[in-house]
């Protein structure tokens, strides 16, 4: 994977290493604020976003999806880096295949409510009629329980309609029980018009990435950092002729103490060129509440953090796809 903008292999957000300002200050973290402090905070900070936060921020040649695999008469064994169960549930009921900023998951990426690709997966994959099932693990290097991820997931598709669940759930690099999140979803074709929807309900307990901090601020971040809530999408596309019309709406109810909860909608048209280019357009707005300070990206998720919590959000993008 490489920028085509600007040549790099490594992603930044608009928003560079800015965190949400629940994050940024160690009043907000619960310590006290002393100058050291407020170093350690700011390093921190910056540490965790070039890190974490975003997609291929560490700058990964293999950032996307690398593995090879078996066919069988009694299914697919598949090895390597590759998209979660979660995560492919949650794309086949987005009205815009999470390829927007009217991704249900712009709004929850900071920290990640889903994790989208895992490396050291081994997947099973079997396919009968209009049913679709994969079963996923994966860990860390050398270790089975280090960062250990479980995945499971199943679509029945008819022309009609579609409907699907999965989960995901992994451990920390401390070997605990961290990020699980579990979507379902469904989808009614109309012949024209399509409608879906989706649902993902996220906890964190024990969050990643922590476990080298001192004590005072290990414990301060794991607070901040800790998720629980619910996040869904509801879309609708028309057709007409070879192009088409996307509304969607999207809300955040997050269950921290924090309450950063948040909403978006928008629209997206896409005028097909070709057979294979087509051009697009897509408007997005954020209505950050309270302490929500989401700022929507493109497929990347990318926009990182509004300038302040519970500031307003508008995006308005133009592409062009080309499909080989």
């Amino acid at each position: 994977r490489f920028e085509v903008d600007t040549g790099s292999v490594s992603n930044r957000p608009v928003s560079g290493t800015q965190l949400p300002d629940r994050l940024s200050t160690p009043e907000a973290l619960g310590l006290p604020d002393t100058p050291v402090n407020r170093a350690a905070v700011t390093s921190i900070g910056t540490s965790l976003a070039n890190a974490d936060f975003g997609t291929n921020v560490p700058g990964r040649l293999f950032d996307r999806q690398a593995f090879v695999g078996l066919v069988t008469p009694y299914g697919t064994l598949l090895g390597g880096r590759q998209y979660t169960p979660g995560f492919e549930l949650a794309t086949a009921f987005d009205i815009m295949g999470l390829q927007s900023s009217l991704s249900p998951n712009q709004l929850a990426s900071f920290p990640p409510a889903l994790d989208m690709r895992m490396s050291n997966m081994l997947a099973y994959r079997v396919e009968e009629g209009g049913l679709s099932a994969t079963v996923s693990a994966a860990a860390q290097e050398g270790s089975t329980s280090v960062g250990r991820f479980l995945g499971v997931g199943g679509i029945y598709k008819t022309p009609q309609f579609a409907v699907g669940a999965a989960h995901n759930t992994r451990n920390n690099e401390s070997g605990l029980k961290s990020l699980s999140s579990t979507v379902v979803g469904g989808s009614y074709n109309l012949g024209a018009d399509v409608l879906s929807a989706s649902c993902t309900l996220f906890k964190d307990d024990n969050p990643a990435g922590l476990s080298a901090l001192p004590a005072p601020y290990r414990q301060a971040f794991s607070d901040g950092l800790k998720q629980e809530g619910r996040l869904c999408h509801i879309g609708y596309r028309h057709m007409f002729g070879a192009n088409s019309v996307s509304f969607a709406y999207n809300t955040l109810n997050d269950k921290r103490p924090s309450n950063a909860d948040a909403a978006s909608y928008g629209l997206a048209y896409t005028y097909v060129l070709s057979k294979r280019t087509d051009l697009n357009m897509v408007f997005t707005h954020v209505n950050n509440k309270t302490a929500g300070q989401v700022a929507v990206g493109g497929n990347g998720y990318l926009g990182g953090v509004a300038g302040s919590a519970g500031q307003g959000v508008n995006s308005l993008a133009y592409g062009l796809r080309h499909r080989f």
